[in-house]
């Protein structure tokens, strides 16, 4: 009897565990098909991810890459601490970066969010020497330096020129020192190279992070409200991101002392920002992505008008859009009543595109080099002299926008 007894109690005690083991696989299950990131992966949905570099409890930096599942493309805006705007979260005209709290950094997201007009699904803040830990994990952050980093008075070489590598104590060095007599722009973009380098190096160091040792030691380092399998998941999709592809632009504006303050406004009161985001999404979400849409076409800007100096402030809309503006200068004439477009690309969704910065409709199309002079021993790379687009400004043309269409 108390065999019988005992038997019984044992089989209990199994079906219990086996229950408990189907119960905690179906659990496991249901938490990966319904986590947020792997139906974000799924879609056709453009994620938009916000990386701030943090140093003494303020951002050395803030950069938004928008990442497309659908085609491993990216896109990335760098806004810098200095840009001035109302800030909706203090009801104020401030710094952006005034917003910053490091115990929460919702309101900065806030304003960045409104200022690019976009949602962002995930947000990862590196401190300084948590960075400065992930740096050395992954080997150190490769850069190219173009100029060598000097300090003359005490002739100490602190960064040379072409590609380096930096460690962790190098990598914080070099984002965190300013020259003497360097400008913000300066500093700005030697921050956007370190960026774009880390995200670079991390990509490279996919397979080592995947290592569960070393993937306790890492993920701890990122400082993000993510679960773990969001940020396992997502920081695996980008590292199959091609950076040496991602544009990076900056916000873009001109400098106004406001209240004692030094701030960078946007143009034309963020409205070219916001449309840059929208187009770089619109890139995005296109399937059939090849190098055409990828490279950077070039621009010549000419004045048709009366207006002194409207083509090189246009030149500096249009680079904002990540165009590469060769030439600029006045037309033939300058009582161009409509503003015209040259297209020398053929490509009609690529000069539409281009159009669609200025809400230009006026467009013709000229081939780069005539047909009638084009023989079998020509060079054919001679046609990449003329710009793939000429701009001809036009009375029509209010410095943004083209009106009257």
């Amino acid at each position: 009897m108390k065999r019988t007894i005992k038997a019984d109690a044992s089989l209990f005690l199994l079906l219990a565990i086996a229950l408990l083991c189907v119960a905690g696989f179906l659990l496991t299950l249901n938490v990966f098909r319904s986590d947020p990131i792997e139906e974000a992966l799924a879609s056709e949905n453009v994620i938009n991810i916000l990386f701030i570099l943090e140093g003494e409890g303020k951002p050395l930096g803030a950069y938004v890459v928008m990442f497309s599942p659908l085609n491993n493309r990216a896109a990335a805006i760098a806004i810098p601490g200095d840009v001035g705007l109302i800030l909706k979260t203090q009801d104020r005209v401030d710094r952006i970066d005034s917003a910053y709290d490091p115990a929460n950094i919702k309101p900065l997201q806030l304003e960045i969010e409104g200022l690019l007009d976009l949602t962002i699904n995930y947000s990862v803040v590196l401190e300084k020497e948590k960075l400065a830990k992930i740096i050395d994990l992954i080997g150190g952050v490769e850069i190219f330096i173009p100029n060598a980093i000097e300090i003359y008075e005490e002739e100490i070489l602190l960064f040379p020129s072409g590609n380096t590598r930096l460690d962790g104590d190098k990598g914080i060095q070099y984002i965190e020192f300013e020259l003497p007599g360097e400008t913000q722009n300066d500093i700005n973009l030697r921050r956007e190279r370190f960026f774009l380098g880390l995200l670079r190096s991390l990509g490279e160091k996919n397979v080592l992070l995947k290592n569960p040792s070393v993937a306790r030691y890492f993920y701890p380092l990122l400082k993000t409200a993510m679960s773990g399998i969001t940020r396992r998941r997502l920081f695996e999709s980008l590292s199959a991101l091609d950076i040496d592809r991602i544009s990076i632009q900056s916000v873009a504006g001109t400098y106004r002392e406001i209240s004692g303050q030094k701030l960078l406004m946007p143009y034309y009161d963020g409205t070219v920002i916001k449309d840059v985001v929208r187009q770089a999404q619109r890139s995005l979400e296109q399937k059939n992505q090849g190098t055409l849409m990828e490279r950077v076409f070039t621009v010549e800007i000419l004045n048709g008008t009366l207006t002194t100096g409207l083509a090189s402030r246009t030149a500096e809309l249009i680079r904002g859009f990540n165009y590469d503006v060769i030439a600029t200068g006045n037309a033939e004439r300058n009582d161009y009543e409509k503003t015209e477009i040259i297209d020398r690309t053929g490509q009609e969704n690529v000069v539409t595109t281009f159009a669609g910065i200025i809400r230009c409709t006026n467009i013709r199309f000229e081939s780069k080099i005539p047909e009638e002079d084009l023989d079998p021993g020509l060079n054919v790379r001679a046609s990449e002299y003329k710009a793939d687009f000429t701009l001809i400004i036009g009375r029509d043309f209010n410095g943004r926008i083209v009106t009257g269409n």
